[in-house]
């Protein structure tokens, strides 16, 4: 993982609704840097995860900014969210 990576994505953001979107649609969310644009953020977390992101939503919140990744079909959210560290 590059540096630029590493500054984009801060972690994994876990509720119990993205949980049930990571087992319903295939979704994760990430806590990601305020600064980052939807092309970085979504180069950031193909390059870190080896995977393909369908569709990247981001809404800024008071704690920070917040990226929803749909992953393709030939990716589960599940397993990546297993690499990330939410399991």
């Amino acid at each position: 993982m590059t540096d630029l990576q590493h500054r984009i994505i801060m972690h994994v953001y876990v509720t119990e609704k993205s949980m049930d979107e990571m087992e319903r649609q295939n979704k994760l969310e990430f806590v990601v840097d305020r600064r980052a644009n939807r092309a970085e953020i979504r180069r950031a977390v193909e390059q870190t995860y080896q995977c393909k992101v369908e569709k990247l939503t981001v809404k800024i919140v008071r704690s920070g900014k917040i990226a929803t990744v749909r992953f393709t079909k030939d990716f589960s959210a599940e397993d990546i969210g297993g690499r990330a560290g939410v399991f």
